[in-house]
């Protein structure tokens, strides 16, 4: 049997190497599918259907971390919690730091649903787990 401060650990290394791949492939995405994003992201000057996109690319982000940590950590809940908590303070500073390029409802949109969506991606796999036994 694992130890519970391993699977915590685990869990949280998943939930952050989930994170940063599908928020990559889908900045990748959006790159290629999104005509004019190119141009415009080394400026950071997106239109709001850009910022909508990015949103939408975050939150599916969590979602899949938050399986991930749960999927790992199992009946180690801290995982997620902890994972969802250290993410938020990783990007609390990089959004301080880009205050001025995003309008303040999209800090409040993307800072407010990390925790959110990473604990409802963990409850979805639960309850997914659940049904299918």
């Amino acid at each position: 049997m694992m130890p519970t401060w391993l699977r915590v650990t685990l869990a949280i290394a998943a939930g952050f190497a989930v994170w940063f791949t599908v928020a990559t492939v889908g900045n990748l995405a959006i790159r290629w599918l999104l005509p004019g994003y190119a141009e415009v992201e080394k400026a950071m000057n997106f239109s709001l259907a850009m910022l909508i996109v990015r949103l939408v690319v975050g939150a599916v982000a969590s979602l899949a971390a938050g399986v991930a940590c749960v999927a790992i950590g199992r009946s180690a809940r801290a995982g997620v919690y902890l994972f969802a908590l250290l993410l938020l303070a990783l990007f609390m500073p990089v959004h301080v730091g880009l205050w001025a390029k995003f309008p303040v409802w999209y800090h409040i949109i993307f800072l407010g649903s990390l925790v959110p969506l990473v604990v409802s991606g963990a409850r979805l796999h639960s309850s997914r787990g659940m049904s299918a036994a």
